[in-house]
């Protein structure tokens, strides 16, 4: 049961109350029936304000101020059109009417453009409500779907690495929802692990979350709602999307992408230096087998294919940087690996 039914039944009770007694000091005191007419009135009255809650279910405080400045801006620009004199030969009802339809009019179309422009567009003239005190510098962490799956920024936010005001878009989430209800399986466990990263991040104590409502419907993709949203909340954007990154970086909206991250913390191998590994596949070449270091780079090793399953201990020749990442070629060590 909705708990706000309790307040509402005890409210059109009251009204029912209220009802009677006007009804008792009304001229029609005398009037056999005025106590019931009193009664119905009061439940009419308290039966229409909880049929409006009713509808007005869905209407947040946010959207409440939104409309009421939109409608104070029509009736402004009303006013100011009344009383420039296009009107003026107008006389009685007429005046009134072309009157009444500017006011109707315009107060109407500045609560519908309230209504569909986000906080930001207008947070200059409108004191909402900020994220965080005054008196606190502002640190917005703008999340984006790839690094709520990948899941390896709740480890960044538990080792506070990444400190701040974590912002989650709403349109986001209707993105990952639809992942998560894919026809896909790895699509499908892909959006399952991002809800649960999310869950993470809510109940970890060392950071907030708070789920953003602002959309830009004008904007088709969701990759340019995201900079948007961060450069109208000045918001640094985290994703894995290298081509989002850029896209970002060309409109001066800071972004990280902690694929590059990962690629800059992985340790650096000098020839000569012995690691040891475990292969797991044999290479392109005769004789070559493949192994990974903990950090996922690939170790080609040369005399290593017999050794498949087994950990050696390898030389490394030389290191090659590419677009993925870095490739290392070594040579088995004639030792043992302890």
């Amino acid at each position: 049961m909705n708990p706000l039914w309790p307040i509402r039944i005890l409210f059109l009770g009251l009204c029912i109350l209220g009802g009677y007694a006007v009804s008792q000091a009304a001229q029609y005191i005398n009037d056999p029936h005025g106590a019931l007419l009193g009664m119905a009135i009061g439940f009419g009255f308290g039966g229409l304000l909880i049929a409006v809650d009713e509808m007005l279910k869905g209407f947040s405080l946010r959207a409440f101020s939104a409309t009421t400045f939109g409608l104070f801006l029509g009736w402004l620009v009303a006013l100011l059109v009344d009383h420039s004199g296009l009107f003026g030969d107008s006389e009685g009802n007429t005046r009134q009417l072309i009157r009444l339809a500017l006011f109707l009019g315009f107060g109407y179309i500045g609560m519908v453009l309230a209504m569909r422009s986000n906080k930001e567009d207008f947070s200059l003239l409108i004191p909402y409500v900020r994220f965080s005190p005054q008196n606190k510098p502002e640190n917005l962490l703008l999340f984006d779907t790839s690094v709520i799956i990948d899941g390896r920024i709740a480890d960044l936010i538990e080792a506070r690495f990444i400190e701040g005001l974590v912002i989650v878009p709403r349109f986001v989430l209707l993105e990952l929802q639809q992942i998560a209800d894919s026809t896909d399986d790895v699509k499908r466990a892909r959006g399952r692990r991002g809800f649960e990263v999310l869950n993470r991040l809510q109940h970890n104590t060392k950071i907030e979350v708070r789920i953003h409502d602002g959309d830009f419907p004008e904007e088709k993709g969701v990759d340019a709602k995201l900079v948007r949203l961060a450069r109208n909340l000045n918001a640094k954007l985290y994703t894995n999307d290298y081509n989002l990154a850029k896209v970002a970086g060309l409109q001066n909206v800071s972004s990280v992408n902690l694929h590059e991250i990962s690629h800059l913390m992985k340790a650096a191998l000098i020839p000569g230096e012995v690691v040891q590994l475990k292969i797991v596949r044999e290479g392109r070449d005769k004789g070559q087998g493949i192994g990974y270091l903990p950090d996922g780079t690939m170790v080609i090793v040369n005399h290593a294919q017999d050794q498949i399953g087994q950990a050696v201990n390898a030389h490394v020749l030389s290191t090659v940087q590419t677009g993925a990442g870095v490739l290392v070629f070594a040579e088995v060590k004639p030792e043992p690996a302890k």
